[in-house]
């Protein structure tokens, strides 16, 4: 099995804006770096792992991956083309699942890997709205979407599960804002290999002030969003300095006291 690396440069979008609300806030596009584990015709069948993002100037390979997923609403598969939100991968692919009617397990299975064509696919006319968690604290958040003709929004969630900041309505990934990620997926769901748009979000655009997310709400809303299908990962913050509990300081002053009382029953 031959392994291609591939780094395509995505087209710099810088000062375009997002809708956010009745204010704005400004995206950024990025490089994605993979290894593919097919070649020709079947390139865009197998796994797509993801090797690195460069954006900014840097190169980030520390991801925070999905590890939970809560499913707020998504309209029910009766079979067909009904339903909103499942779980797809590409038609050679071994990491990731086919899942028309997703569970919680479902969801977070399909995006809680790197492999790019391990995705949500939405119907053309699902309406969704889903909570997910990471591993670890996020930077700023990274998202694909296959077909380059679908609209997402999102919105922070804290470290207690609270939604924060801006809820971002990003727009249809053919529009500005958004870039090409430089590859193609060809999955279960569809019978030609599509385009990949690609687009990354930091916490500056949501409007939070902490250093980290731990996780993302991410909503469709009907046929003017046209069915998004995505892949969600995070760039993971950067570790800080942790303060002590309340508890652990005052465990830590009786020790340090009791220390110093027997030093002079000692002394004496």
């Amino acid at each position: 099995m031959n392994v291609l690396k591939h780094s395509r440069l995505a087209v710099l979008l810088a000062g375009v804006a997002i809708a956010v609300g009745a204010s704005a806030a400004q995206a950024f596009t990025f490089t994605t770096n993979y290894t593919a584990s097919h070649s020709g015709s079947n390139q865009w069948k197998g796994n797509l792992m993801l090797d690195s993002v460069t954006y900014g100037g840097q190169t980030y390979s520390d991801f925070s991956l999905v590890n939970r997923a809560n499913i707020v609403s998504n309209d029910l598969w009766t079979g067909g083309n009904t339903g909103a939100a499942s779980a797809d991968m590409g038609d050679l692919a071994t990491v990731g699942l086919k899942s028309e009617r997703a569970s919680n397990s479902d969801i977070a299975q399909a995006l809680g890997n790197k492999n790019l064509s391990s995705i949500i696919d939405t119907e053309d006319r699902g309406n969704f709205a889903i909570d997910l968690f990471f591993d670890k604290g996020v930077q700023d958040i990274l998202i694909w979407e296959r077909g380059k003709n679908s609209a997402l929004d999102v919105q922070a969630i804290d470290a207690g599960g609270n939604l924060i900041g801006n809820l971002l309505a990003l727009g249809k990934s053919n529009q500005g804002g958004w870039g090409d990620a430089g590859f193609k997926l060809d999955t279960k769901e569809i019978r030609t290999a599509q385009s990949v748009a690609s687009i990354g979000v930091s916490l500056t655009d949501f409007g939070v002030n902490d250093s980290a997310i731990y996780g993302l709400r991410v909503i469709s809303r009907g046929s003017s969003y046209n069915g998004p299908d995505w892949k969600v990962m995070g760039t993971a913050a950067k570790p800080t300095t942790n303060t002590p509990e309340p508890f652990s300081m005052l465990g830590g002053a009786i020790a340090l006291g009791g220390a110093a009382l027997m030093k002079r029953r000692n002394k004496g």
